[in-house]
């Protein structure tokens, strides 16, 4: 069975592994774990521990669960004391590495309840921070400080050198596919490559790196970006391995839907400038609208990715 590790954190990487998890491949999810904002936030400070936040979501989307228990995972409390925005899955998360002394090993003992399918490994067991210089030059300290900032973003890197968690190099050094997910690019992707330790399992890899790359664009990260422009950003990030082949949509938005994604959240659909792609690049219409969202049809997207591994 081919070995997939997937680079991500948030929405973006648990789309993609609701479709790979239905396909017949040894999957590791690698999560960001630099997320501050509302209940991950609040955890972190308390017991000063990783991000919880994108680990819950991708955990969620790789369980073989009943609808019901994704959405206990998912349901955030809304209330007057102290659980008000809280999300019982991250609570769980973090009682799960009180009890077994660490992040990973509580990953991997809710894993087993959930019956995953699929490996959740977080890219750090510190309690690291991520500062962006902006385009003025000036700091932004922590990603949630980062997202809301109006300026747009030269460059990322950590607060502190971040310790790797050591199956992230482990899973690196085994793969034959390599996926760097879409979602935020600044603040969900790069994040799992500012580790020297990373950069340098990914240069002796042999594995392919594979980019899917984001429908529409994200303000203050990648405003203006085209898919050319997100494998740039990438690659600047990478080592001597650069991107490989990359998988971008040419599947028509409705129009309307499209002025309202500039008109109410400044985002606009990512164009394909084939002249300036110089690796392989897999098109299709992956277009899902999930209550007026867009969204990548999951299983297309998927098939793709597995087809792409069959020929390769």
């Amino acid at each position: 069975m081919k070995k997939v590790t997937v680079f991500g954190g948030g929405t973006g990487m648990s789309t993609l592994l609701r479709g790979l998890k239905e396909f017949p491949i040894d999957l590791r999810a690698v999560v960001s774990v630099c997320d501050d904002g509302r209940s991950t936030g609040k955890l972190r400070k308390e017991f000063n521990i990783p991000a919880m936040g994108d680990i819950r979501k991708v955990m969620t989307s790789l369980a073989k669960t009943e609808p019901l228990m994704e959405k206990l995972l998912e349901y955030r409390f809304k209330t007057d004391s102290d659980l008000n925005e809280h999300t019982v899955g991250n609570l769980l998360l973090t009682a799960g590495s009180q009890v077994t002394g660490n992040l990973s090993e509580g990953i991997t003992a809710i894993s087993k309840v959930l019956n995953l399918k699929g490996k959740v490994i977080p890219f750090s067991e510190d309690n690291i921070t991520l500062i962006a210089k902006m385009e003025d030059d000036s700091e932004v300290v922590g990603e949630s400080e980062i997202t809301e900032s109006p300026l747009s973003i030269k460059k990322v890197y950590y607060k502190e050198d971040p310790k790797v968690c050591e199956e992230v190099l482990k899973s690196i050094e085994e793969s034959d596919l390599i996926i760097f997910s879409m979602g935020s690019l600044y603040t969900s992707i790069i994040p799992n490559l500012l580790s020297r330790e990373v950069i340098e399992k990914i240069d002796k890899s042999n594995a392919k790196l594979m980019y899917v790359c984001n429908m529409m664009s994200q303000p203050g990260e990648t405003d203006d970006y085209k898919v050319s422009d997100h494998i740039n950003t990438l690659n600047e990030y990478l080592g001597k391995r650069k991107i490989d082949v990359v998988i971008a949509n040419d599947g028509k938005i409705d129009k309307d839907i499209v002025k309202k994604y500039a008109s109410e959240e400044q985002k606009d659909p990512i164009l394909i400038d084939k002249d300036n792609i110089n690796i392989e690049l897999i098109t299709g219409n992956y277009v899902d609208l999930d209550e007026g969202v867009i969204r990548h049809n999951v299983i297309k997207l998927a098939l793709t990715i597995f087809s792409y591994m069959l020929d390769n």
